[in-house]
């Protein structure tokens, strides 16, 4: 915890660059900070951040650790059964990007904190319906079921774009690069811990024999492994909304501290206060100074969005009259999540350590570089058919871990780096806009993963 604090510290005293004026800002040299940086560093906050980041993502892979459950709810219908987690991924990100172009555009009466409040909300209600839907209507037909489940999953959307805009944004304003890690970090642990709920719920209450129906199946084995897991996300949102009230009050007094020192102004107010300080700076504007920054986000996530289409398909090399419970595709599929999540966090958690921020340019060399994983996909044992390189430990830790890991490390160092690019009163629109590059970067390779659903 010291050498992390020296870490932090070292870099807010470091003078490297020196200021330049708007027009002669370059990739080459960040813009130079100010007296107003010092608002100190505490873990009590980066640890409610990472909540948020959490609460962030958690609803996202809820829907993808959910897949063997979804199978069974699907299986009387092939089109749906081979194309339901491409749909599911579609309408997630497109309904993401949508909420976000909006939500980017209105900047200067933004209220972040109402936004991510009202996310938290809106996930505690759609995942206590879909919570009550793994014990009643189980004899709906798939595509009833499809529907009732993609209006489900549009509403999230719609709640990952009110607090994936509010959260980028709000902590920018602090000027503190690891919160924006502290965000990422917490959405890398979204993608852990449902995968592995999901696991220990199988493990815990074995599904029933695969041969049944669904409606056999999904009351006794999977209906309660998916009560669980989809109820965790309805706690999960409820802690941060708790969790999230300190870190409101926190910001509340920077902003009153802001007030004192701007007396002689017409300042009276919080939120006008907040207002006077926040730059209303277009996306072409932002474009120009973080392209790199932006695009290397955007093919992190867009080039990650093949592996929610390929893990669902991939089975253990272990034949299964021979395998034990955890290498059943009930088990083995989100342990196949739980792994690339796994390496996911482990890269976000990484960039404190590994930081690459000063490079623009090269991240984006890297984010091109990570296509090179998905031909790997191919030498694993999709649908049971056989692998190429018969063996679990090469699909987990050879292809889904460094996968997952360069994912995390790649988009946590742009995102980090994005304030440091930009001028402090355009901090809360650099938030945004990168958020937004994420949402779109997902949205282009949830449609590009519709290639690979027939696979």
């Amino acid at each position: 915890m010291d050498r992390l604090r020296t870490l932090f510290r070292k870099r807010e005293d470091e003078q490297e660059y020196q200021p330049l004026n708007e027009e002669s800002q370059t990739f080459e040299e960040p813009p130079e900070r100010t007296e107003s940086d010092g608002i100190p560093f505490s873990w009590v906050e980066y640890s409610i951040f990472g909540l948020l980041g959490v609460a962030m993502l958690w609803a996202w892979n809820m829907f993808l650790a959910a897949a063997p459950y979804f199978q069974l709810r699907f299986q009387d219908d092939d089109w749906i059964l081979d194309n339901f987690q491409s749909a599911i991924i579609s309408v997630s990100t497109l309904g993401n990007l949508g909420s976000m172009l909006v939500l980017t555009n209105i900047q200067s009466t933004a209220s972040y904190p109402f936004r991510i409040n009202l996310a938290l909300y809106i996930n505690v209600v759609i995942f206590s319906l879909l919570t009550a839907s793994t014990a009643t209507f189980l004899d709906s037909s798939p595509s009833t079921y499809l529907v009732f489940l993609l209006v489900m999953v549009a509403l999230t959307a719609w709640a990952a774009g009110l607090i994936q805009n509010g959260a980028f944004a709000f902590a920018a304003s602090f000027g503190r690069p690891e919160y924006m890690q502290a965000i990422m970090a917490g959405q890398g642990v979204a993608g852990v811990l449902p995968s592995l709920v999901q696991v220990i719920s199988v493990l815990v209450a074995p599904p029933a024999n695969t041969s049944s129906r669904v409606r056999d199946e999904a009351s006794p084995g999977n209906g309660k492994a998916a009560f669980i897991y989809f109820l965790t996300a309805v706690i999960v949102s409820i802690v941060a909304l708790v969790a999230f009230i300190p870190l409101v009050n926190r910001h509340n007094r920077i902003i009153e501290n802001r007030i004192m020192e701007q007396m002689a102004t017409s300042v009276t107010s919080i939120e006008s206060a907040e207002r006077a300080a926040r730059k209303v700076v277009s996306m072409p504007k932002l474009f120009k100074k973080l392209h790199w920054l932006a695009g290397g986000v955007f093919m992190c996530f867009a080039v990650a969005m093949f592996f929610p289409v390929f893990t669902p398909k991939i089975l253990s090399v272990t034949p299964p009259d021979e395998a034990s419970l955890i290498l059943q595709p009930a088990a083995f599929i989100p342990l196949g999540f739980f792994f690339w999540n796994l390496g996911d966090l482990g890269g976000r958690t990484s960039s404190l350590f590994l930081p690459l921020r000063d490079r623009p340019a090269l991240l984006f060399v890297v984010s091109i570089a990570r296509l090179m994983f998905l031909p790997l996909y191919a030498l694993c044992n999709l649908h049971g058919k056989g692998a190429v390189i018969n063996s679990d430990v090469f699909y987990l830790l050879l292809v889904q871990f460094p996968y997952g890991f360069t994912t995390g490390w790649l988009g946590s160092n742009c995102m980090m780096a994005a304030g440091e690019w930009v001028e402090e009163g355009e901090r809360e629109a650099s938030g945004g806009f990168m958020g937004l590059s994420l949402v779109a970067g997902l949205a282009f390779g949830s449609l590009l993963s519709f290639t690979a659903a027939g696979i």
